[in-house]
């Protein structure tokens, strides 16, 4: 399974924030500059992190966005849930669209439900802390202790 690069984005975003010092902001500018990647993309991906409760946004002049709960509170399987729009494996996974004829014998459908239940299982186990477990690290990567004078 292939994620959209709306879910890649948006736990980039997050491992960016869980990177950060405790309560420091970010902007979508210099989190896009790191990645280099669409500041556009990241807006949206940003406003449905902040929509679903992940992150905080902070407005005004020094705004900017953190983490709203800490990393060990954000499930990556809970987060692939929610940003990937599409589990349907093959046709046949969807009701409404299905037409394939082998649909009533095929086995198939039954080992791709059961790896797509495993692979969810998997990332159940997993938090942004477990993702992020040496902060400083990401941040050397990230020249983040040593942001660039302006």
């Amino acid at each position: 399974m292939k994620l959209t690069l709306y879910t890649d984005y948006s736990l980039r975003v997050l491992i960016y924030l869980a990177a950060k010092k405790k309560d420091e902001l970010a902007n979508i500018k210099e989190i896009a500059d790191s990645y280099q990647i669409s500041k556009n993309h990241l807006m949206k991906v940003t406003h449905e992190l902040g929509k679903m409760g992940v992150i905080e946004t902070i407005r005004g002049r020094n705004g900017g966005i953190r983490l709203a709960k800490s990393p060990g509170e954000i499930n990556i399987g809970t987060l692939v849930r929610k940003t990937e729009d599409d589990f349907n494996l093959v046709e046949c996974f969807s009701s409404e669209h299905n037409t394939c004829i082998i649909t009533p014998v095929c086995g198939l459908k039954h080992v791709l439900a059961k790896a797509l239940d495993a692979y969810l299982d998997v990332l159940d186990q997993y938090t942004l802390k477990d993702l992020v477990q040496s902060p400083e690290d990401y941040r050397l990567l990230f020249s983040l202790n040593n942001p660039p004078k302006i």
